[in-house]
């Protein structure tokens, strides 16, 4: 019997799940999605029993919301995109 050891083990090639394409598009998605939530902070009264109408501009109603339904949208499609 051999005192060697015997290298059974094969090369194994890793492939990224993702390529560079997704992470960009990834990146975006979440750059969407911080805008989004920000735009959408603030708007309160210090004071309970003051109306602030601040709280239902078009930045708020609006703006934050597509940006956010926009960059859930653009996440979705980075992970399912698939170079051809």
């Amino acid at each position: 019997m051999d005192n060697k050891v015997i290298n059974t083990e094969e090369k194994k090639e890793t492939t990224m799940v993702f390529s560079l394409v997704n992470y960009i598009l990834m990146g975006a998605g979440l750059v969407l999605l911080a805008i989004g939530y920000i735009l959408l902070a603030g708007g309160g009264s210090d004071d309970p029993n003051v109306f602030n109408p601040a709280m239902f501009d078009t930045r708020r109603l609006y703006v934050a919301p597509i940006l956010i339904v926009l960059g859930f949208v653009v996440e979705i499609a980075a992970i399912m995109y698939k170079k051809k």
